[in-house]
C-alpha cells in the first residue's frame, strides 16, 4: 500500500514538474513587458492614436526538406499599447486570415496562436485555446476570407495586448512574398528577418524590391537578413483610393535568375515576350478536331466580331472551368482531375483549367485565320506597373489578344460572368505585353463605357397616410456591377443569397425594411443581367408632421451616405470603373392628401463631363400618382483617377449628387 501511494505521489510530482516546465517555456517565449511600456501614457508616432504597436516583428524562413520540398514559415509577434476607449474597441477582436488568400494564390495554414492581455496593474490574462475559433469574414472589396479569431480578455485603457502566431506555406518559397511595413495602427518599430533558402542545384537568388520605401535589409545573424523601420504611421483606407500597394510601404521578396539583373529593361521584356510566344505556340496550334469544332461554333456567322463571339460563347458554355468555385465539381474531384496534356484533350474532355480554356479559345480562332497571342497584363488593383522593374510579377495576369484589322482585341476566359468583349475592371486601361517572336508589343487595354455597367431600379409603391410605403421592387445589374453580385452570390445557398439581399436593403433603404416574395435571377448566367425582385414594406418611411407628409421619392438612396466626408485627403481618388444608374419609381399617394410642393431638382453636370445627375418628377392627370425618374452616370470623360489636389472638386460634385438624391416632396392633408 505504501509503495502504491509513493508511486502516486512521485507521478503527481512528475506531472507538476512537467506543467511548470511547459509554463516556463511559454513564459520564455513572451518577452518581458518593461516598466516603461506599462507606464506609457501617450502614443509616440501619432498624437491622436487610440492604440499603437510597440513592436511588430516577423521572422521569415525559407527551407528545403529532402523528399518533402520547399516551405516558408513566418513567425509573427505583435505587442500593442491601448491608450483610449476607441483603441480598446478597435483592438478587442483579432482576425488572422488563413486558407486560400487571393493575393497569394496558395493555401496558408495558421498554427501556434498565443495571445494575452497585460493589464495596467500587471495582471496577465491569457487567451485559452478553446477561445480561438474559425469564422468567415468579408473584406471591403467583397472578397470572402476565413480567419482564426479570438477576443482579447480583460482589455482596457492602459493595457498591453500581444499575440503570436505561425504562418505555414507548404510547397512554397518566398516567391513574390509581400512584406507590409504598416498596419491599421501606428507602429513604433517594425522589424523583418528573412532567410533565403539553401537547396541542392538551386541557383536562383533572393531579390527584394521596395515599393514606397527604401530597401534597408542588411546581413544579420544565423543567415538571416533584417530590416527595421521606426515610427511608421498607420495605414488607413480612404473611400475610393488607389490600390493599397500604390500608397503604403511594402517589400516584394522573390527569387530570380542572376541574368535578369544584367542588361536593359528593353532586353528583358524582349526575351520575356519571345519566351511567352514560344511557350504557347504548340498550345495555340489547331488540329483537325479543333478546326471542326471552330467551324461548327461559327456556323453561318459572317462578321468578324460575330465569329469571335460564337467561339467565345462555345468555350465558355461547353467547357467546364474546374477553377471556378461555383462549378459543380467538388474539392475532391478537382484534386483528382488529371491535367490536360494538350489543347485537343481539353476539347475532348469538355473540361479544364481557365488556362486550358484560353488556349482552346485561341486555337479555335487560329484555325479560322485569326492572329492570336497571349498577352500579360498589369492590374489596377495592384502596384502601378513600371517597365523599368525587370520582373514580370506585375504583368503575370494572362489574357488572349486577337488581331482585328489594325487593332488588338482582348479576352479573358477566366471570367465567367462578364459580357463578351469586357474585361474585369482591374484589367481595364492597363499596359499589356503581347507575346511576339521577335520584339515585344505593348498595348493598352480598353476601358468600358458607363452604359455597359448599369444599375437599373424600378419600384411601384403605395404610400399610406401613416407614412408606410409598400409595393414591388426590381433591381437589375449589368457589366461590372452584375459581375460583382454574381461572384458574391454564386457559391451561396438560396437562403444565404436572400440574407445578402435583405442586408443590402436594410443598409441602403431603411433598417426596418421588410422584404418578401424574393426572386433572384441569372446568378450564374453570363449573358443575362443579375436581377433582384421582391415585395417591400417600409414602416414609417415618410415623415408625418401634423397635416403634412414629407416624402423622399428615391427610396434606393434613402439611407446611403455621401462617399466623401472629410475635408482633407491623403491619397488620390480612384474609381474602379465607369458606371450608370437608372431609377423609375411610381408612388400612389394616400387618399385625402394632395401635392403641396414638388419641383424637380436641378440637373447636375460638371464642365469636364466627369459625372451627370438628372431627376424628373411628374404626376398623373388626377395627381394621385407621383412618378420619379433619375439618371446618373460617372466616367464620361474617361477619367477614373484624380490627383489629391482635385479632391475638393470631386467631393463637391458628389455632395451635389447626394443633395439631389435627398430631395423630398411635401404632401398636405385636404
Amino acid at each position: 500500500m505504501f509503495a502504491i501511494v509513493s508511486q502516486i505521489i512521485l507521478f503527481s510530482l512528475f506531472c507538476l514538474l512537467l506543467c511548470l516546465q511547459v509554463v516556463a517555456a511559454q513564459e520564455k517565449e513572451w518577452r518581458e513587458v518593461t516598466q516603461a511600456e506599462r507606464q506609457m501614457k501617450t502614443p509616440k508616432v501619432e498624437p491622436d492614436a487610440g492604440a499603437e504597436a510597440i513592436f511588430w516583428e516577423v521572422r521569415v524562413a525559407d527551407d528545403y526538406v529532402p523528399r518533402a520540398g520547399f516551405k516558408t514559415v513566418l513567425n509573427h509577434y505583435l505587442r500593442i499599447k491601448i491608450f483610449t476607449e476607441r483603441g480598446r474597441e478597435s483592438n478587442s477582436k483579432v482576425d488572422i486570415p488563413f486558407g486560400k488568400i487571393p493575393d497569394l494564390g496558395i493555401d496558408v495554414a495558421i498554427k501556434d496562436i498565443a495571445a494575452r492581455t497585460v493589464k495596467a496593474d500587471g495582471t496577465i490574462i491569457d487567451v485559452k485555446p478553446q477561445e480561438i475559433f474559425e469564422r468567415d469574414t468579408v473584406k471591403g472589396n467583397g472578397v470572402k476570407l476565413k480567419a482564426r479569431s479570438f477576443a482579447m480578455p480583460g482589455i482596457e485603457t492602459g493595457a498591453i495586448i500581444e499575440y503570436r502566431w505561425k504562418e505555414l506555406r507548404a510547397d512554397s518559397l518566398s516567391y513574390y512574398l509581400r512584406l507590409h511595413l504598416s498596419r491599421e495602427i501606428p507602429v513604433q518599430s517594425v522589424k523583418y528577418y528573412i532567410k533565403p533558402v539553401t537547396a541542392p542545384r538551386f541557383y536562383l537568388g533572393m531579390r527584394i524590391h521596395a515599393f514606397n520605401v527604401q530597401n534597408g535589409f542588411v546581413k544579420d545573424k544565423d543567415d538571416f537578413y533584417s530590416m527595421t523601420m521606426a515610427n511608421v504611421p498607420a495605414f488607413r483606407e480612404e473611400p475610393r483610393m488607389p490600390s493599397e500597394y500604390d500608397v503604403r510601404p511594402w517589400m516584394l521578396v522573390y527569387y530570380a535568375d542572376p541574368e535578369d539583373d544584367a542588361g536593359t529593361a528593353e532586353k528583358y521584356w524582349t526575351i520575356r515576350g519571345k519566351n511567352a510566344f514560344e511557350n504557347h505556340k504548340s498550345l495555340l496550334k489547331p488540329n483537325g478536331d479543333i478546326r471542326q469544332a471552330a467551324a461548327q461554333a461559327i456556323g453561318d456567322a459572317m462578321e468578324v466580331e460575330e465569329k469571335i463571339k460564337r467561339i467565345f460563347d462555345y468555350c465558355r458554355k461547353t467547357i467546364k472551368d474546374i477553377d471556378d468555385d461555383a462549378s459543380t465539381m467538388t474539392a475532391e474531384q478537382r484534386k483528382d482531375f488529371e491535367p490536360n496534356k494538350s489543347t485537343s484533350e481539353t476539347l475532348k474532355r469538355r473540361a479544364g483549367t481557365w488556362h486550358d480554356i484560353s488556349m482552346l479559345f485561341g486555337a479555335m480562332l487560329a484555325s479560322t485565320g485569326f492572329d492570336v497571342r497571349v498577352a500579360n497584363v498589369a492590374l489596377r488593383s495592384d502596384a502601378k506597373f513600371d517597365q523599368g522593374f525587370t520582373n514580370d510579377f506585375l504583368v503575370r495576369t494572362e489574357i488572349m489578344a486577337v488581331k482585328v484589322g489594325n487593332d488588338w482585341k482582348f479576352f479573358d476566359m477566366s471570367n465567367s460572368y462578364l459580357p463578351f468583349g469586357m474585361l474585369s475592371w482591374p484589367l481595364e486601361g492597363q499596359s499589356s505585353l503581347i507575346s511576339d517572336a521577335s520584339a515585344p508589343i505593348w498595348a493598352t487595354t480598353p476601358v468600358s463605357s458607363s452604359e455597359l455597367s448599369k444599375e437599373k431600379r424600378t419600384a411601384k409603391l403605395r404610400l399610406n397616410a401613416d407614412g408606410m410605403l409598400e409595393g414591388d421592387v426590381r433591381i437589375e445589374y449589368t457589366g461590372h456591377l452584375s459581375h460583382f453580385h454574381k461572384e458574391f452570390n454564386d457559391d451561396d445557398s438560396p437562403a444565404e443569397r436572400e440574407k445578402t439581399l435583405s442586408e443590402m436593403v436594410k443598409r441602403n433603404i431603411l433598417s426596418t425594411a421588410e422584404i418578401t416574395s424574393i426572386s433572384i435571377e441569372s446568378v450564374q448566367d453570363a449573358d443575362k443581367p443579375f436581377i433582384y425582385s421582391f415585395k417591400i414594406r417600409l414602416p414609417a418611411y415618410a415623415e408625418r408632421t401634423g397635416k403634412r407628409i414629407f416624402l423622399r421619392p428615391n427610396i434606393f438612396e434613402r439611407n446611403t451616405n455621401a462617399p466623401f466626408t472629410t475635408s482633407i485627403r491623403k491619397y488620390d481618388v480612384s474609381f474602379d470603373y465607369r458606371w450608370s444608374e437608372e431609377d423609375d419609381v411610381t408612388i400612389e399617394l394616400p387618399q385625402g392628401f394632395s401635392i403641396e410642393s414638388a419641383e424637380s431638382p436641378r440637373t447636375i453636370k460638371d464642365q469636364k463631363f466627369f459625372g451627370s445627375h438628372e431627376t424628373k418628377i411628374s404626376f398623373s392627370d388626377d395627381k394621385r400618382v407621383l412618378s420619379y425618374q433619375r439618371t446618373f452616370s460617372f466616367g464620361g470623360s474617361g477619367n477614373l483617377i484624380f490627383p489629391r489636389n482635385m479632391y475638393l472638386s470631386i467631393k463637391q460634385l458628389f455632395d451635389s449628387f447626394q443633395n439631389a438624391d435627398a430631395y423630398a416632396v411635401s404632401l398636405k392633408q385636404n
